[in-house]
């Protein structure tokens, strides 16, 4: 944390309780990341923090844990929402807040949906290869072909939309979507 050197104990309350309800909310709202709250306020206090961390320090500063709080770490890390980096003469692990949100969003939407999407994609192309062969086995019945006609049509909507997705993951990636959607800049 930076230092509250200089201040007075009604300064340091206010701005301590101003980053309590910033933390508390990025906790809270942590679950459109898919993660718990409690890793949602490590974040949150880990945003805050001048420099690294150890997972000491966290655990002691949140009252967890150091098994929740590696627990916790790895998962930021996954998410790269936070990194581990080296200290010059540290003997422990340090972990470091990815402090551009902004990358933190496309960072874990573009791996999230391209796992969804390459997943719900290869069951399509699954089904409808199924499906295909189904009625090469039976050319003139007219109520399978009806019924297969129908179910290709929907999945082949599917596919389009996930060959969409696919575009839009690419936007994100390359950083194409700060073209379209400029960040706000300071």
């Amino acid at each position: 944390m930076a230092t509250f050197e200089g201040l007075s104990e009604e300064q340091i309350k206010i701005i301590e309780k101003s980053r309590r309800r910033v933390v508390d909310s990025i906790g809270n709202n942590m679950d459109l990341y898919g993660v718990t709250t409690s890793i949602g306020h490590l974040y949150g206090m880990m945003y805050f923090h001048d420099g690294a961390v150890t997972l000491d320090e966290m655990g002691e500063e949140m009252g967890l844990s150091k098994t929740s709080i590696s627990t916790g770490m790895r998962t930021l890390v996954d998410l790269k929402m936070i990194s581990k980096i080296w200290g010059k003469g540290s003997r422990k692990d340090l972990y470091e807040v990815e402090e551009d949100w902004h990358q933190n969003f496309v960072d874990y939407f573009s791996i999230k949906w391209r796992k969804s999407m390459e997943v719900n994609m290869s069951a399509l192309n699954k089904s409808m290869a199924e499906l295909r062969k189904l009625r090469e086995q039976d050319p003139d019945n007219e109520k399978l072909a009806g019924l297969i006609e129908y179910d290709m049509t929907k999945m082949a909507h599917a596919l389009r939309y996930y060959r969409w997705l696919d575009r839009f993951i690419d936007v994100l990636e390359s950083g194409e979507i700060f073209d379209l959607v400029p960040r706000e800049e300071a």
